[in-house]
């Protein structure tokens, strides 16, 4: 075996020498702080938050600068006349307050749409976490068992010298050691990669946040409510509902937004015009120019667009089309929703079953049919296949209790994700 799997052989046979227990809470909260994914989600709520002061600007005014001057001729130049005029659009029919609450919308559906990525990621290291645990105890059982084989190979040696038992049984027995050792390593690698698993939903390599830690795989049962207790709870708080309410929200805004833009926006315009004076004067020709005072000249002036092509209204029907198939999205979110929970709830509730029943029987029974066989074995009062087989049968029993442990609690975990809950295992 690999250095790893040998240290992993030594977790397993002496978990009390390995750090305190790393519970799924203290592990979903590493996951909630380092998650790499989440944190490049979480951008996108920065940027929405950003779309509120952009909203909220008004248009820029505008400068012109304009001169002229008269081209006749004369013995003088005449002066340059400048005008100067600034010039802005003002905003009607509440086009600035429309897009400052179409902005706030759009942050509530980036914060929706984060926090429903995030329940995802609540069920992938749920099922990552789970599956661990599955994996380490079922490698512990399977160690268990191969040392047991070692004993009976050992035991079996020693009464082959004793002459209590035949060569082929000796045989036999170590022939049933070396295969189930391909087990135990097959066991092992499927731990390595389960552990590996919970590495990719931190953001970074889990022996560097939790270096030995030992998996508390104490999995706590979850009290499965009435339905007319969940289904509200589930319309209220699930992701995916709130996504859907959100989206509404943001297109009713925009819906009031493009209402608003059908207003025009009229341009004031405040200008002066100034004009040195000049002398008395003869042009090019001899003809006698007259003079001109000083002069200045202000201005005042409103533009307003004649709007014919407003009369044409395809953005307000395709803005309330979009409008009501947000509604119709919602309530098909809210029909998904209480079915999710209806069929959460019955999955946990036979997983719950499944489970009680080979911790209440099978497990029981099948540990004591292989205790009494090994003593029968060793008493000389069964032979090795009997002991081998009920040996197999208590392990495949085990590795099913194992495989219903991890069933109920992803069962639960589904149950407490459909009603919007964050997962405790």
């Amino acid at each position: 075996m690999t250095r790893f799997n040998l240290l992993l052989t030594a977790w397993l046979i002496a978990p009390s020498a390995i750090a305190s227990p790393l519970n799924f809470d203290t592990y979903l909260a590493a996951v909630e702080k380092n998650s790499l994914e989440l944190q490049a989600q979480q951008t996108s709520i920065v940027s929405a938050k950003a779309g509120i002061g952009i909203a909220g600007l008004r248009p820029d005014p505008e400068f012109t600068l304009g001169a002229t001057r008269e081209t006749v001729r004369s013995v003088e130049h005449r002066p340059v006349t400048w005008n100067p005029a600034i010039s802005m659009a003002i905003e009607t029919g509440g086009k600035r307050a429309a897009r400052i609450k179409a902005a706030h919308s759009n942050v509530a559906l980036a914060e929706a749409t984060v926090a429903g990525f995030k329940y995802e990621l609540y069920a992938t290291a749920a099922a990552a976490f789970t599956q661990a645990c599955r994996t380490r105890e079922v490698a512990a059982r399977k160690q268990q068992t191969m040392a047991a084989l070692s004993t009976v190979v050992q035991a079996n040696a020693v009464r082959r010298k004793a002459g209590d038992v035949g060569g082929i049984e000796l045989l036999q027995s170590r022939v049933e050691r070396d295969q189930f050792q391909a087990d135990l390593a097959q066991a092992l690698g499927e731990l390595d990669s389960a552990m590996l698993a919970l590495s990719p939903p931190l953001g970074r390599q889990f022996e560097t946040l939790f270096p030995d830690a030992q998996l508390a795989c104490d999995f706590a049962a979850y009290e499965n409510k009435d339905a007319s207790v969940l289904v509200p709870q589930a319309l209220d708080a699930r992701s995916d509902v709130r996504i859907a309410r959100a989206t509404l929200d943001k297109l009713r805004d925009g819906a009031a937004l493009v209402r608003a833009n059908r207003y025009v926006d009229p341009t004031v315009t405040l200008g002066l015009a100034a004009a040195r004076g000049y002398h008395d004067g003869v042009d090019g020709s001899g003809n006698r120019v007259d003079g001109a005072a000083r002069s200045r000249a202000l201005s005042l002036s409103l533009a307003i667009p004649i709007p014919l092509s407003r009369r044409d209204e395809g953005d307000i029907v395709q803005a309330e089309a979009d409008v009501t198939q947000a509604m119709l999205a919602l309530r098909q979110a809210q029909l998904q929703a209480e079915t999710q929970v209806r069929t959460a709830q019955r999955q946990l509730r036979a997983a719950q079953d499944r489970l009680a029943r080979y911790r209440d029987g099978v497990l029981v029974d099948a540990q004591t049919v292989v205790d009494g066989m090994r003593l029968s074995y060793v008493k000389g009062n069964a032979s090795l296949l009997e002991w081998l087989a009920a040996q197999r049968s208590a392990d495949e029993a085990y590795q099913g209790y194992v495989q219903a442990r991890a069933d109920a609690a992803i069962a639960s975990t589904q149950l407490q994700l459909a009603i919007g809950q964050r997962p405790r295992l």
